[in-house]
């Protein structure tokens, strides 16, 4: 099956199904929707756990879940007991809202089931546990999925047990809820079927919950910015995007230097200059350099505008660069025509580490030209195929994209320069949210040597050539 089957909702029980879902109680089930799901029964039990283990791909309001048990026996006492089926599995979870301070957390009971007559789940309850309910849930007591083998084509169902005075009526917010969950399912079922391979791979330096929890605070403590904003380009866009990588660039330094960075960061091309304002308000020694002067930096407090700087930058200069030493962090967040130099200058002037978002492709002195651009050596034993696929290029990674194979030759770049490559499918509120993390020289004698040959290279074709910078800072 080379796409997913037609999602088709219906809501004519009495058209496809007998089997209508009863409690051994006096609690009553309300059918809400059907589907044709014309999977096998197999991989129910997966698309149930994705839904269990994910709430928030559901609800924006739904930051994430926690786990609190996992039980295969001694179940809880208080979870429906459902005709024809016998419980076989129960996870107590927490339902974290995205927004602490106006929705309240949730615990809930899911609780799979399988028919008397076979071992396989086909059925999950979920019970949210005390009240009131929170917004993000619906108002029902249970809501249950279930797959039904039923003729001539198999059929995924949501049935609920409603709140007194809750509508069920097309129109209403529990059926608007029951059909996008219903379609989620239906979704998982046929990824699963078809052993889907997930293409976008989030947290892989950085645990999710770490992150999570610290950007809410962070966000609590700037988010304030969007209403001071002095440019005039989108604030919720670039406060939001800044909060969350100053949040992931702190965690990744406390993983990495127990700390901080040896000799602070230097936000190379850092435009409005936030991302330096918010990393200096941390505590974090830093500078932050840009051909022009924004708008913002005269706002900034001077604690952040002392470290903000007119600054061109020259890969030939006359006198050592004063923000270039050993030991620092570089960070090239969209930096465009700067980008592939984060690497170079990495291994040139022995720093840290860097974190390299890519935007626009650059290479060191013209637009990146995919038909023409050849990727640096690769890793022994690997092909182009191989290498690409070890960089979790996520949507973005047809051969056909542009973008991609930049990202691809980055890398390839960046192992040039004697860096380990790891990447990071980053969670900021932008489409380019793919990073390149270097945190580790690999032992790779002929690295200083590569880095020596490209910089001989771009002064042999006298292309690049630096800028003056603008405002006052040029007319000295």
């Amino acid at each position: 099956m080379s796409s997913r089957p037609k999602f088709e909702p219906q809501n004519n029980y009495e058209a496809i199904t007998n089997e209508p879902l009863v409690s051994l109680d006096d609690s009553n089930w309300t059918s809400v929707l059907y589907a044709f799901a014309d999977f096998p029964k197999e991989v129910f039990l997966t698309a149930a756990l994705d839904l269990i283990q994910h709430p928030e791909y559901n609800s924006t309001l739904i930051l994430r879940s926690e786990e609190l048990s996992d039980l295969d026996h001694d179940l809880p006492t208080t979870i429906p007991k459902i005709q024809n089926h016998t419980p076989v599995r129960c996870i107590h979870r927490r339902l974290l809202p995205r927004r602490p301070g106006r929705d309240d957390p949730l615990e809930q009971l899911c609780t799979l089931y399988a028919p008397h007559d076979d071992d396989t789940p086909t059925l999950l309850v979920l019970t949210p546990l005390g009240t009131p309910l929170p917004y993000y849930h619906p108002a029902v007591a249970h809501i249950a999925f279930r797959w039904i083998n039923t003729v001539p084509k198999r059929t995924l169902h949501v049935d609920t047990i409603p709140l007194p005075g809750t509508p069920l009526d097309t129109n209403s917010r529990l059926y608007r809820t029951s059909l996008a969950l219903l379609d989620t399912v239906h979704r998982y079922m046929w990824g699963a079927m078809t052993n889907y391979k997930k293409r976008v791979h989030h947290d892989v330096l950085i645990p999710r919950e770490l992150y999570q929890d610290r950007y809410i605070q962070m966000r609590e403590k700037y988010k304030h910015l969007v209403n001071d904003w002095q440019e005039a380009t989108d604030p919720l866009k670039h406060v939001f995007e800044d909060i969350g990588i100053a949040t992931y660039l702190i965690l990744l330094w406390e993983s990495t230097y127990q700390d901080k960075p040896p000799a602070g960061f230097l936000d190379f091309g850092c435009g409005n200059g936030l991302l330096t304002h918010i990393l200096i308000s941390e505590g974090f020694e830093g500078e932050g350099i840009d051909l022009r002067a924004r708008t913002s930096w005269s706002h900034y407090p001077p604690s952040t505008q002392a470290h903000l700087h007119v600054h061109a930058f020259d890969p030939f200069p006359s006198t050592p660069d004063p923000f270039l030493k050993p030991g620092i962090f570089l960070i090239g967040n969209h930096a465009d025509e700067l980008t592939p130099w984060v690497p170079l200058l990495a291994t040139h002037h022995d720093a840290c580490g860097f974190l390299n978002l890519p935007c626009c492709p650059w290479t060191f002195d013209a637009k990146f030209d995919r038909t023409s651009t050849k990727l640096y050596p690769l890793p022994d034993g690997m092909d182009k195929i191989a290498f690409s696929e070890s960089l979790a290029l996520g949507g973005h990674s047809s051969p056909s994209s542009g973008y991609s194979m930049y990202r691809v030759w980055l890398a390839s770049l960046t192992q040039h320069c004697g860096w380990r490559v790891e990447s990071e499918m980053m969670r900021i509120p932008s489409t380019r949210n793919w990073a390149l993390v270097g945190r580790e020289r690999v032992a790779d004698p002929s690295a200083t040597a590569n880095v020596e040959d490209i910089l001989r290279m771009v002064r042999e074709r006298g292309i690049f050539k630096s800028r003056t910078p603008e405002g006052k800072a040029g007319e000295q």
